[in-house]
């Protein structure tokens, strides 16, 4: 049992700050992790917290627990604020309410704020606009769930402002551990993975494009936050990882090239290939604006042009556009929300085609071998679906880099240990598909994406993280 309230000071800090809260605060799993671990927040708590559907109210949800929580509550939730990279919060409530007008309070979430501009045709909402609806929130009493018209967003710096689309940001949480008794139990029905390093990785990332040869490719700003965080996870789940940035498509191919052909692929239980870029179905773009085509990816890793990967699961994570369509979205019909998860379409199994020589297929003893699809045991995640275009300006912030590597991310870190690649890429769908743009008097306002992967695994495939089997 909590011994007593929170203290008068620290219940008027939140009161004072709860609008803003409301419409910064991100509260995702490991906020909510934080608060459980100090027991400020009960499993049953945590779940009708995690259970609102937009971020605004669950962070309304909190903010009206908090203050029954006990006399540790404000300091454990300042302490989740700077773990979760939320400190421009924690610095908020610090802030003394009684030398604190509300007009202070406006002009330092103004101050913080990149001046407007355009960028991909969107226009930022105006200064003006941003201080009616602080004025009209800062001095308001705990609020009522807000409609779910724009998400919730967290205050931008100069260095973060892209188009921030929603509150969420990608998470450094440490990978949470496989457990001994998780890997036993399944292991046998598994892909073998247990050597350490678990296998190469290979993350390209084009950023910057030639003006001359690509005059249509604009900058990719936040590119380099998605592959340095594509580097600091996949090193952590024990990945030897190798980033290229800005290379054409010759390079980005002779660079594949030379990936696939490791001979230490013969040791290894997996790889994972990372493709950032500008794109069109079916190719990506080399920084000299040439297409790399997809199919040619795949085929430098199936199972007649890599056969030291046979057998073994090969992942693909594809950030870039694949067409010129924007998807808008549609208003969802009175009833239940659907909670069903996009299909996984299976990828071409392989074409048949002409074998290397009869010894291929036979042992010593003269038995045939078995024979091999010539593409199996692969998976690749989409940023978006065949046949429609990631709206850049509303869809990847300079700081917290894109949507879907944000939400691969946090899926790895929070959920690799227990849960297969497969599903984990069902949850990055999911948390995709709740996702919306925010650009208000333009098209592009509450624009959506939604994420894809395809799969030809004969297995489940779980990366075991940080478990080291003992032979």
């Amino acid at each position: 049992m909590l011994e007593c309230g929170m203290l008068e000071r620290e219940r008027k800090a939140l009161r004072k700050r709860s609008a803003v809260l409301c419409k910064q605060l991100v509260v995702d799993e490991m906020l909510i992790q934080s608060l459980q671990a100090d027991d400020i927040l009960t499993e049953s708590m945590a779940e009708s917290i995690m259970a609102e559907q937009t971020s605004q109210k669950r962070s309304w949800r909190l903010l009206l627990l908090l203050p029954k929580r006990g006399p540790r509550a404000f300091s454990s939730f300042c302490a989740a604020l700077r773990d979760t990279e939320q400190q421009h919060l924690c610095d908020l409530l610090a802030q003394s309410p009684e030398k604190d007008g509300s007009e202070g309070n406006i002009e330092k979430i103004q101050h913080e704020e990149e001046p407007e501009r355009k960028a991909g045709g969107l226009v930022m909402e105006t200064t003006a606009k941003k201080r009616e609806n602080l004025q009209r929130f800062v001095d308001s009493p705990l609020p009522l769930p807000t409609q779910e018209a724009i998400s919730a967003k967290r205050a931008r710096t100069h260095e973060s402002m892209e188009f921030s689309l929603d509150a969420d940001s990608p998470i450094n949480t440490p990978v949470l551990p496989c457990t001994p008794e998780f890997y036993l139990s399944h292991c046998q029905q598994s892909y073998k993975m247990s050597s350490s390093p678990r296998g190469f990785a290979l993350v390209i990332s084009n950023v910057t494009f030639d003006p001359c040869s690509a005059p249509d490719l604009d900058p990719r700003k936040g590119g380099e936050v998605d592959d340095e965080v594509l580097r600091k996870v996949l090193t952590e789940l024990d990945y030897l990882v190798t980033v290229h940035r800005d290379l054409t498509a010759q390079g980005m191919k002779t660079c594949i090239e030379s990936f696939s052909r490791q001979p230490d692929h013969r040791t290894m239980d997996s790889s994972v290939v990372c493709l950032l870029s500008h794109g069109v179905e079916g190719a990506v773009y080399g920084t000299d604006g040439q297409l790399l085509q997809l199919d040619w990816v795949f085929e430098a890793f199936d199972n007649a042009h890599c056969p030291l990967l046979q057998n073994k699961p090969k992942m693909f994570f594809i950030q870039a556009c694949r067409g010129e369509e924007m998807d808008c979205g549609v208003e969802q019909i009175d009833g239940p929300a659907r909670t069903s998860s996009p299909s996984c379409e299976q990828h071409d199994a392989g074409r048949e085609g002409p074998g290397d020589g009869e010894s291929r297929h036979r042992t010593d003893m003269g038995r045939p071998r078995i024979k091999l699809p010539q593409r199996s045991d692969m998976i690749c995640g989409f940023a978006s679906l065949k046949g429609q275009r990631i709206c850049t300006a509303a869809m990847r912030n300079t700081k917290r880099g894109s949507w879907f590597i944000q939400d691969l991310n946090a899926a790895l870190r929070l959920h690799a240990r227990d849960t297969h690649v497969a599903d984990l890429l069902v949850q990055v769908n999911r948390h995709i598909k709740e996702r919306e743009g925010y650009a208000p008097g333009t098209a592009h306002h509450r624009c959506k994406e939604m994420s894809e992967f395809t799969s030809s695994l004969c297995k489940d495939l779980y990366l075991f993280p940080k478990y080291q089997p003992q032979y």
